[in-house]
């Protein structure tokens, strides 16, 4: 690509060809397939001390995922080392720094750095950045910095700014209070009285790792969550011995992991043979997990499968069989200093809030300004409602790629293989820039806007807009689930194969 030139690359503190936001898993993508296709000079930065994304941050008791490891992992850095169907976060987040290690990738990354504003200067066609250092203690300083890049890529991800609730005098609670995203490993739960605000993927992670030790549990739960088993189980050593030893093995499982999942789409997409499959076996783990008819119907779910997040555990049901855990489903009508009280007027007494609430996912660069063409900041531009051509790229912000962006997250498989097909596109059109010596890449406004009206058409068919339920992955204002591809993995694959540049405006050196 053609090197930044005038008065604003001079005043950079850093200038490189592309700037990647993010050192979790589509950073680290995007970094390996950059190193791959000979483009060296890049960076990324990353706001924590260290890289990983959300299997850094998020360290809570039971943290895993949800997804079988085999698959949730790059297809061109396979582990044969897998300890587990469902791995923890030690070993994801393991996993992901000896990715780095193993292409070379740290001299890459800037740890502790902030993205704070970035703005398209249409002269010099570029991206002027602003960056901050992360102070590690009260002691420091946070220190900014300029940045100079041609192609700017956001690889932040949904899932790292935490949801707390609006509660009614929560911020008069005098106890510890924390989200499941910031645990707090200093604070002993042994013997107190502790309240769980949601039931959420996180919260049914880590409710059976405390339930033991708290003197008394309650749940509060707003929406009962569908659950299936997780049937986890290990990988013994000698299978991971015969994994290492012969790389074959471990491409078919992938396949066949990718193919048992990738049929559960259409459970999501209206074929009521494999909903009513799914639910079944979802009320049948129900029944054979909770003996009490009240508190079954009241975990018992009034909307279907699939409209919510779908939730896998085997030990979580069992949790209320313990005389010490109690399920909350009255609304809560307010926080005092020591304790909880619901519509009902029941008032139960607190040591320690647990948020299991999630986090803003319909909304991105919270606490962030990107200005693109003309100075519209990207808030501005998606007003009414989050929009992306093919999920990566947004009309009015020429050079500007998002990896996860509106519309490509899932309910049914491995997300990593959207962030390969992401890259993948993106790679091909740094290419094409560098081939054709295109100063600026930008998609047409029409082209963003068909896109968007297909994906709400074939989105008002699913069961996420038609299911009975409201869920995080629809906008709170508009009703539009802006976060979930309504299609299937092959579907998406498909549509990034190729770059149509009919669908861009280039504008050459």
């Amino acid at each position: 690509m053609p090197a930044a030139s005038g008065n604003q690359h001079n005043s950079a503190d850093i200038s490189v060809d592309v700037l990647i936001v993010g050192a979790g898993f589509s950073g680290i993508c995007m970094g390996i397939k950059l190193l791959e296709a000979g483009m060296k000079k890049f960076l990324i930065i990353e706001k924590s001390d260290d890289l990983g994304g959300t299997w850094y941050e998020n360290r809570y008791p039971g943290c895993a995922c949800d997804v079988p490891a085999h698959l949730y992992s790059f297809s061109f850095e396979r582990n044969p080392g897998w300890t587990r169907m469902f791995a923890g976060q030690q070993e994801i987040w393991q996993y992901l720094k000896s990715c780095v290690r193993r292409n070379g990738l740290s001299p890459h990354i800037r740890l502790g750095t902030r993205f704070c504003e970035a703005a398209w200067d249409e002269a010099a066609s570029h991206w002027r950045i602003t960056a901050s250092s992360v102070p590690r203690d009260n002691g420091n300083l946070s220190k900014r910095m300029n940045l100079c890049a041609r192609v700017l890529v956001s690889g932040m991800g949904a899932l790292h700014v935490p949801h707390c609730p609006e509660i009614p005098g929560i911020e008069r609670f005098s106890g510890p209070s924390f989200h499941s995203a910031t645990w707090r490993s200093d604070v002993d739960l042994s013997g107190k009285s502790v309240a769980v605000i949601g039931t959420g993927a996180s919260a049914i992670q880590f409710i059976p790792h405390i339930a033991p030790s708290a003197g008394k549990l309650y749940i509060f739960q707003r929406t009962a969550p569908w659950i299936v088993p997780r049937l986890d189980f290990g990988f013994s050593e000698k299978a991971r011995a015969r994994f290492r030893r012969i790389p074959a093995p471990t491409w078919a499982f992938r396949k066949f992991l990718f193919f048992a999942l990738e049929w559960r789409v259409f459970s999501f997409l209206g074929d009521r043979v494999v909903r009513a499959h799914m639910e079944k076996i979802a009320r049948n783990h129900l029944e054979n997990g909770v003996a009490d008819p009240k508190l079954r119907a009241a975990l018992t779910p009034r909307y279907h499968i699939g409209c919510k997040r779908i939730l896998l555990s085997d030990d979580f049901y069992p949790v209320f069989r313990r005389s010490n855990v109690e399920l909350v489903t009255e609304k809560i009508a307010e926080v005092r200093e020591r304790s909880v009280v619901t519509q009902d007027g029941t008032e139960r007494p607190v040591d320690v809030l647990i948020y299991g609430t999630g986090f803003h996912v319909t909304e991105q660069f919270i606490g962030m300004k990107l200005f693109g063409r003309g100075g519209v900041e990207i808030h501005d531009a998606w007003r009414n409602g989050l929009t992306a051509y093919l999920g990566v790229t947004v009309s009015g912000f020429p050079n500007f790629f998002i990896l996860l962006g509106p519309n490509t997250g899932l309910g049914h498989n491995s997300v990593v293989l959207m962030i390969e097909a992401q890259v993948d596109y993106i790679i091909k059109c740094l290419k094409l820039m560098r081939d054709r010596k295109i100063a600026a890449m930008e998609v047409r406004a029409e082209s963003q806007q068909h896109f968007a009206e297909t994906l709400r058409d074939h989105m008002a068919r699913t069961v996420w807009q038609s299911g009975g339920c409201r869920s995080w992955y629809q906008d709170a204002q508009t009703g539009q689930n802006t976060t979930l591809w309504p299609g299937s993995v092959i579907q998406y694959f498909r549509a990034m194969r190729s770059v149509a540049t009919s669908e861009y405006d280039l504008r050459r050196c």
